[in-house]
């Protein structure tokens, strides 16, 4: 058997695919081609026909013809197995037997009709093996991308790992330079080492201890490397500013999802100041459900003048969503049980004097969802080109006004920014980060819901979790001190207060 061309044409004898077996001539190709329409006898059943020169052995394909070009002596038998092949072969390629598809995946099957017939002769093989060989699978190719995968998965979890630890340098730096914070749920005193603990000799207005110094050791100093370290770090985010990467924020010197976890301190306090904090911690699934909900809350008195020392301090508490008060050992508990009033066991004795001193402390913990203060979902959605992701929020809790509010989308990274539909508000890409940052500046009840919607290449995980950032300026409990009076004759005191409410961590997995 010598094969000399294998061939899809029309029946009008254009050829749509041709391969040629042995050395012969485009001209030569179509030129036999041509002929073969008109050499067919109609009204005859039969599946190849004869020349001078040569044979075509066809079968008919719906509205082409399969042809194969051999020499006279050519086995007939054989042609006709290989025949069967070629015409097997072409359906796994083409959906329909049309022109259009088989223009379309013309070199798949020239790449097939290589694997049946060599250099004009058949090789023994069957249907499965030559979608085997086409399809070029190699376990070594499989090898190589596994491991390539586990080495960039490898280095953007190492990624993650020195940008957390950057940060974490960064919020210790800052730290040190905040005022008290807040302390565990229980303990008897605040977690800032600057805070005044009550004890049973505030009469005698105690200095403040010194902070201890650290002990010098004989060798080289290395002393004060956290500030070192933070420093270093400040470097670096400077020269990141100067190459154009909009990353921290002059007046604050934090991220910008991170600048909006405090509020400014008052311009002006009178002699007895009281700051009411709360902070939150929640974590929701993407699917919807509150997995955990805590607010911690603390009331901080600070007194300047020692004719104010000796004082009381009335509590209004509104909540009803039935958090856990705990006062200071040192208050009268049955007062503050009875009277909601907040006063020392002794009266004999005072508040110390230019100190922050915890007198009352809440916690609200709970996983119903009708608390939550603020819902996100995010519907990311697979398209074409990627995916389409649209994020929402609306305000459960009416009573609350919240600003500066940051919520940080990670993105998938080079893929380039993500393009925006329908917004309201601002959004911040960071490429370096691979962050998008949808900024709200006020959430209350005339601006409760909203909506973002872009699109980027991704798939759905790509986009957890959320993080949301904000602060208000209203208590989420709902506690407030409303009076302050001596404790001898229960004359009034000025007093100013102030109120925050802030996330401590806010995620949606």
């Amino acid at each position: 058997m010598v094969l000399l061309a294998a061939a899809v044409c029309t029946k009008a004898g254009k050829a749509l695919v041709s391969r040629q077996f042995v050395e012969m001539t485009r001209t030569r190709v179509e030129g036999l081609l041509a002929a073969f329409p008109k050499l067919m006898n109609t009204g005859k059943q039969h599946t190849f026909v004869e020349t001078e020169s040569v044979r075509y052995v066809y079968q008919p394909l719906e509205k082409l013809y399969m042809v194969l070009v051999t020499t006279k002596n050519s086995n007939i038998l054989e042609d006709l197995e290989t025949l069967r092949l070629f015409s097997r072969v072409i359906p796994e390629y083409c959906r329909v037997l049309e022109e259009s598809e088989i223009s379309e995946h013309c070199f798949e099957l020239i790449f097939a009709f290589d694997e049946i017939v060599a250099l004009g002769y058949r090789e023994n093989v069957n249907l499965a093996q030559i979608r085997t060989f086409t399809e070029m699978d190699s376990h070594e190719e499989k090898v190589f991308r596994a491991v390539r995968e586990t080495q960039e998965r490898e280095a953007k979890a190492e990624m993650r790992r020195k940008a957390k630890e950057l940060q974490q340098i960064r919020r210790d730096a800052e730290r040190g330079k905040k005022g008290p914070g807040f302390g565990g749920f229980g303990s008897s005193g605040m977690s800032s080492s600057n805070t005044t603990i009550i004890t049973d000799t505030l009469i005698e207005h105690e200095k403040p201890k010194p902070t201890p110094v650290p002990v010098r050791s004989s060798g080289q100093s290395k002393a004060l490397k956290l500030v070192g370290k933070g420093k270093e770090v400040d470097d670096f985010v400077d020269k990141l500013k100067s190459e154009g990467e909009n990353i921290i924020l002059p007046s604050t010197g934090k991220r910008p999802s991170e600048a909006s976890k405090s509020l400014p301190p008052p311009t002006h306090t009178e002699s007895v100041h009281m700051r009411v904090e709360e902070k939150i911690t929640l974590t929701c699934g993407r699917d919807g459900g509150l997995q955990n909900m805590e607010v911690v809350g603390m009331i901080t008195l600070r007194v300047s003048d020692e004719k104010n020392g000796r004082i009381r301090l009335k509590v209004n508490n509104n909540d009803k969503r039935g958090m856990q008060l705990q006062t200071h050992p040192n208050v009268d508990k049955k007062l503050f049980t009875a009277e909601s009033v907040i006063g020392l066991k002794n009266p004999d004795k005072s508040f110390p004097l230019k100190s922050d001193v915890g007198v009352l402390k809440w916690r609200l913990q709970t996983t119903e969802e009708s608390l939550i203060p603020l819902t996100i979902n995010c519907w990311p959605s697979e398209s074409g080109t990627g995916c389409d992701v649209n994020i929402e929020y609306e305000l459960q809790d009416e009573s609350l006004e919240l600003n500066d509010i940051v919520i940080s989308i990670p993105v998938p990274s080079g893929v380039g920014a993500p393009v925006i539909g329908d917004l309201d508000g601002e959004y911040r890409h960071d490429s370096r980060r691979n962050v998008l940052e949808w900024c709200l500046p006020v959430i209350d009840v005339k601006n409760k819901t909203g909506s973002l919607e872009f699109s980027i290449p991704g798939q759905p995980n790509d986009f957890f979790p959320l993080s949301v950032s904000f602060v208000s300026k209203g208590s989420y409990c709902d506690i407030q001190v409303t009076q302050v009076s001596q404790v001898d004759g229960d004359s009034p005191v000025r007093f100013s207060t102030e109120t925050s409410f802030v996330v401590d961590k806010y995620e949606i997995l």
